[in-house]
């Protein structure tokens, strides 16, 4: 997420942040954004009675920043098919993996015990079908001997940083069509 308010903040940049959401009133990037003007709101899932009510509030949220793209950072929980389809191609996420591979949680274990050479992150667009959206934009990362599911998401983060900012770019400017 900090990536992605540098990025906003050039003069040249085509998208701005209006604001940033967390379901966890913990979450560091809440403060993050708080201490950098932006502002912010958390909702907690113990809140609504189910999936549906927490996306609704959600949406409602969203729909009072009158927002264009939703950019979803460490947003750790699986968004309902009406939210996912409403939001359709306004909607992505970084995952840390070469999707198609290691949907999901734990990403960098699973490579590790898979012995792959090569791991990674991509940025995609959010469908009802869990990180099965399609791939705007893809960084490899070597995965080298001795490492650790830390060390391989330390290396990852760096391409993460540097990819969310250019697909939103791609995005926000008209030159990528859902």
């Amino acid at each position: 997420m900090t990536a992605l308010i540098d990025a906003c903040r050039l003069p040249d940049y085509p998208a701005e942040i209006v604001g940033v959401g967390s379901n966890r009133a913990t979450a560091p990037g809440l403060e993050i954004a708080s201490a950098r003007g932006l502002e912010t709101f958390s909702l907690a899932q113990s809140q609504f009675v189910d999936r549906d009510a927490f996306d609704a509030a959600l949406t409602q949220k969203l729909d009072a920043w009158n927002v264009d793209i939703i950019c979803l950072a460490g947003f750790m929980r699986i968004l309902t098919p009406d939210f996912t389809v409403r939001w359709a191609g306004r909607l992505i996420n970084i995952h840390p993996s070469l999707l198609p591979l290691y949907r999901g949680l734990d990403t960098h274990a699973r490579a590790l015990a898979d012995g792959a050479r090569v791991h990674g992150c991509t940025v995609h667009f959010v469908t009802p079908d869990l990180d099965e959206g399609p791939t705007i934009m893809q960084a490899q990362v070597p995965v080298l001997p001795g490492d650790t599911p830390d060390t391989l998401a330390t290396r990852i983060l760096v391409e993460e940083h540097r990819i969310y900012p250019e697909a939103l770019c791609l995005l926000a400017s008209g030159t990528l069509k859902y």
